[in-house]
């Protein structure tokens, strides 16, 4: 019994020190995120909350939860709504949760009136968004740390802050992508 309680207390340091290097490591990764952001700080971490508040808002109205698949994206205060639900009522529903959260700027509600969609088409839907950013990455004309890609259904959703040439840009390399079915701008222009 001594050698048990032996190996928990030397483990559990151990496992507390792992931890904290990841938080090391991520809280780096994000404050290089944000120096590079065209986002304050400041929106960075309100973005997060909203996105954080919408989920739990959702995730609280058992009849939007238990029927919907509701992806919620934060840029800037411009929330996207994606996924699918089965009639207008939850779709209308999950919008109201959503704009009544403080901060948010405005909401695109660009959920599909339907059941679920398949582990399949959300597979061939991340596929596409690591397409596109693939692209953007090797276009020097485009910088894809300035805008955030969602895929639902073969529709491609381009978010950011950026100048009205970036964006011509980044629609064109997202339109030449394989698979994608319609492109759908919610920036916010800078020039």
């Amino acid at each position: 019994m001594y050698q048990i309680r032996l190996v928990f207390m030397l483990l559990i340091p151990i496992m507390l020190l792992q931890a904290c290097a990841a938080v090391v490591v991520g809280g780096a990764a994000t404050t290089a995120a944000v120096a590079y952001d065209r986002r304050t700080a400041g929106a960075v971490l309100d973005d997060q909350s909203i996105e954080a508040k919408a989920k739990y808002a959702i995730f609280q109205d058992k009849d939007i939860h238990s029927q919907s698949n509701i992806n919620v994206t934060s840029y800037n205060g411009f929330v996207l709504l994606s996924g699918e639900t089965p009639n207008e009522a939850l779709k209308q529903k999950a919008e109201n949760l959503v704009r009544d959260i403080p901060k948010v700027r405005k909401v695109f509600n660009e959920l599909a009136i339907s059941g679920p969609s398949a582990l399949t088409s959300r597979s061939s839907d991340s596929w596409i968004t690591t397409k596109v950013k693939a692209k953007m990455t090797k276009d020097e004309n485009v910088d894809p740390l300035f805008i955030k890609v969602v895929t639902e259904r073969g529709t491609v959703y381009l978010m950011g802050k950026v100048t009205r040439p970036e964006a011509d840009k980044a629609v064109a390399v997202t339109r030449s992508t394989k698979g994608v079915l319609r492109v759908v701008k919610i920036f916010e222009y800078i020039d």
